[in-house]
């Protein structure tokens, strides 16, 4: 549906006053005709609000919008061509009143709280008419004022308290600026209840709880019935388990503490948790990631997978990488896509695959430290980037300005509004928790890519987050198990050493061998650079042996699976000549293919056959090169007595040829 265009003067204002937006849209509405008509003061509240509206209110976004919405729906948005021209007579009559009020004229000031009243009533109407928005109920989180519960960014569940908590899930029905609030579940004992999902028939959701000294996965019904507890977590209290999410058959995937793995910066007081899988009824629990800090907001993409935050202290880099990561319903495929070795973002958090955009994401652009989870919301797209700022297509209520690259800590303490759990509609229209500035509270909102924010839900008592619309969506296709639960081992093929960025500058030919090294992250208690390392890695690096690479660049050999694994490329002499600043796990049973050296995520290798393609998988040789040593025989006397047939030498030393692990054992 075209646009008819409309002769009046455009007037790109400034940014509309956040504060007083809130102030003008959730309260008992002050823009009435009997207001508009009676005397007014200059010095009245309403008066001058309603000025302060009129002239920081901002037509080319919301005309932006219903231009798009027009286009986009066409009949599906019957009023579209009304609003537009509606918008531009009041943009008419603004720019009349406040040439009027600038040149101090007061007879247009009775017209002023009108404007402003019809301004906003439009910009109600035109957005909420949003065919994304048909849809009678929108789940929220509902809590008092103040109780954010939400863990910083560096702690999981664990690091929040259980209880104190006045909160519920609710629905909001109509969804619209005055829509009555009903309870769905409030828990007994002022317990926690959040994070929660929906599942794809709208018919169920997820929860989590504490359930005595841990935390746990709930389900209820949208209808309030059917409460029960889905993890199985009553004989394991040390075991935290939340952030459930359905995956296309049925089954959830969800965060937990049973890997006994310990936060490294918290020298392993606080845990850490990784992505497991179980089913339906809580059974069949098994690991997915095997990862060093944080696995966080497993979300199901269009496309089947699952994306998820993770946070790697990977050898002597400890801060700043939180990078995507998606992988398959069974935990085969594990990649990154978007911030791997990358300073910027510090984290994203909350991430959601877009609806009808399979390469885009949305996520909230968070700091290392600082306010918990909360930031500035982003669109990425992986396509057109994985690094710093290049994915970025848009930074909300930010049209048109650059995204900069800033390294630093507590990246957006100062930014605002901020931003939680967002909901896309589409690549343009989004739900999201938002909170606005340091005196408000946290409300639902309406945002898009053309900068408007329209309050859907907003009370001062209360903070409300976690959008969710109560309607079926699509369900994504359900991809198969790959995994050979049978076997202890994986296959790892690689194309070709050589290619992408990592062996820039290596001449061909200098790589022989690859080194192949497993972490052991630290465990509750004991990890961390005061229990294990300092300098360089904060975890037991284990070599466990090295594998030939064929002269074009080509390898294939077996691993241990559910391993956290890196590789090194040696040279002639064994040295290293570029290492992994990361990990990766293969599950039991899988192949996983690496086109070359910290490639990109879309790069794909070069069609023609490798040498190590055209013969089976090599074992990894075992480090366990035996070497001469000499030890005092004051030392073997008093630890080796059992060896026999030593070599004594005239200076009163041993000469004896042993396994490294034994001298490190002894000394």
């Amino acid at each position: 549906m075209k646009v008819k265009t409309i002769s009046f003067k455009n007037m790109f204002l400034k940014s509309f006053s956040l504060t007083f937006f809130i102030t003008a849209i959730i309260s008992t509405p002050i823009f009435t005709p009997r207001a508009a008509n009676a005397q007014v003061q200059s010095s009245s509240p309403g008066y001058n609000e309603a000025v302060r509206y009129v002239r920081s209110f901002n037509f080319e976004s919301l005309r932006l919008a219903i231009e798009d919405l027009i286009e986009t729906f066409g009949q599906r948005y019957p009023k579209g061509q009304y609003y537009f021209e509606s918008l531009g007579n009041l943009e008419i009559s603004c720019d009349f009143i406040l040439d009027s009020l600038n040149r101090d004229d007061n007879s247009v000031r009775a017209d002023v709280l009108k404007l402003a009243h019809d301004l906003n009533k439009l910009r109600i109407d035109a957005l909420l008419s949003n065919p994304l928005l048909d849809f009678e109920k929108l789940l929220l989180l509902k809590r008092k004022r103040g109780q954010l519960g939400l863990p910083v960014n560096h702690k999981c569940n664990t690091g929040i308290e259980r209880t104190g908590y006045d909160n519920e899930i609710a629905m909001l029905a109509p969804v619209h600026t005055d829509g009555i609030l009903q309870t769905l579940f409030r828990p007994s004992e002022s317990l926690f209840v959040g994070e929660m999902d929906l599942n794809f028939g709208a018919k169920k959701l997820l929860f989590t709880m504490p359930k005595s000294k841990s935390w746990q996965i709930f389900e209820i019904k949208t209808d309030g019935s059917g409460l029960r507890q889905v993890s199985q977590g009553q004989h394991q209290e040390d075991v935290d388990n939340f952030d459930g999410c359905y995956l296309p058959d049925g089954r959830i995937v969800f965060s937990s503490t049973a890997s006994y793995t310990g936060v490294p910066c918290w020298h392993g007081k606080e845990r850490a948790c990784s992505i497991y899988r179980m089913d339906a009824d809580g059974g069949n629990m098994r690991q997915l990631c095997f990862d060093q800090d944080l696995d966080l907001h497993p979300a199901v993409l269009p496309t089947g997978q699952v994306i998820f935050s993770r946070w790697d202290y990977t050898g002597p880099m400890h801060i700043y990488l939180r990078p995507l990561m998606v992988m398959n319903p069974d935990g085969t495929g594990q990649r990154s896509v978007y911030g791997s070795n990358s300073y910027w973002p510090n984290a994203l958090y909350y991430p959601r695959g877009i609806p009808g955009s399979p390469n885009k994401i949305v996520a909230i652009i968070a700091g290392y430290h600082g306010v918990p989870r909360m930031g500035e919301l982003g669109i990425f797209d992986i396509t057109k980037g994985w690094y710093q700022a290049d994915g970025v297509v848009q930074r909300i209520l930010a049209r048109g300005k650059p995204v900069k690259t800033v390294i630093r800590d507590n990246l957006v303490d100062k930014s605002w509004p901020k931003f939680l759990h967002p909901y896309p509609l589409s690549e343009k229209y989004f739900l999201v928790a938002s909170h606005v500035n340091r005196k408000s509270p946290w409300g639902i909102y309406l945002v898009d890519v053309f900068d408007n924010m329209l309050p859907i839900h907003v009370q001062p008592r209360y903070d409300f987050f976690e959008p969710i619309p109560l309607i079926k969506t699509p369900l994504p296709p359900s991809i198969p198990d790959r995994v050979d639960l049978k076997r202890q081992d994986a296959v790892v093929y690689l194309h070709d050493v050589y290619a992408g960025p990592g062996l820039a500058g290596v001449p061909r030919g200098t790589v022989k061998r690859l080194r192949i090294v497993a972490y052991h992250f630290g465990y509750p208690g004991m990890a961390g650079p005061d229990k294990i390392g300092c300098g360089g890695p904060w975890e037991v690096m284990r070599i466990i042996g090295t594998v030939p690479l064929h002269e074009d660049g080509s390898a294939m050999f077996s691993v241990p699976a559910n391993t956290p694994l890196t590789i090194q490329a040696l040279d002639e002499q064994g040295k290293a000549v570029q290492l992994m600043r990361s990990w990766f796990t293969a599950m039991p049973g899988e192949t996983v293919s690496c086109v070359g050296c910290h490639e990109q995520p879309k790069q794909i290798p070069i069609t023609h056959n490798r040498l190590a393609a055209t013969r089976p998988p090599v074992q990894i040789e075992p480090w366990m090169v035996r070497r001469e040593v000499l030890i005092l025989k004051e030392t073997f006397n008093r630890y080796w007595t059992n060896i026999a047939s030593p070599a004594i030498t005239a200076d009163n030393v041993l000469i004896k040829r042993i396994s490294p692990t034994c001298v490190r054992n002894v000394l």
